[in-house]
């Protein structure tokens, strides 16, 4: 399974989504510092409401293979400006939990997550489990191997790691038989 960081303001549902993902009960947990488990990173919503603290969650993004935005359905503001994926180097997906609140408002929670620049979004809810099947497959999904010749060559022409070579590009010769 991918590792996640979960970043979030303070109630958008970061533990209980740990707690989903992991199998456990729902259970009220205040995240009173990072808990970085071993498939799951837990950050207490004050890192991303503190621009004291935002480092941290930049930091923390180089110890997993995906970085997660998560931001109830409800929220009345998002906190995340648009293309914050630039300081990251792993895919930068969107969660957005509470999808059965009645004030909900997905179509726009949705709208901030894409300005934000999430390659992916999922909308799912921790009590009903709503959409946490999709978001398990997605994480389920390996990561291609690459060797550190792939990896600079992928840099070199712009492409991430995680995209795939655009149509027509191919490995140099010197590469494709190791």
């Amino acid at each position: 399974m991918k590792k996640l960081f979960l970043m979030g303001r303070s109630e958008a549902g970061k533990t209980s989504l740990t707690q989903v993902l992991k199998g456990e009960e729902l259970h009220y947990v205040k995240t009173q510092y990072t808990n970085a488990g071993e498939e799951i990173i837990d950050s207490p919503g004050e890192y991303a409401e503190s621009k004291r603290c935002g480092v941290g969650l930049a930091c923390f993004s180089f110890e997993t293979d995906v970085v997660a935005i998560v931001q109830a359905a409800d929220e009345p503001f998002s906190l995340f400006e648009s293309n914050c994926q630039s300081f990251l180097s792993r895919p930068l997906i969107g969660i957005i939990t509470k999808v059965d609140s009645p004030w909900a408002n997905v179509p726009m929670v949705r709208q901030w997550l894409e300005n934000s620049g999430c390659e992916r979004i999922f909308a799912v809810s921790n009590v009903t489990r709503e959409g946490i099947e999709e978001l398990m497959e997605y994480l389920k999904e390996d990561l291609p191997p690459l060797t550190m010749e792939e990896a600079r060559f992928r840099q070199s022409i712009g492409v991430n790691e995680w995209d795939p070579l655009p149509e027509g590009t191919e490995y140099p010769e010197d590469l494709q038989n190791t």
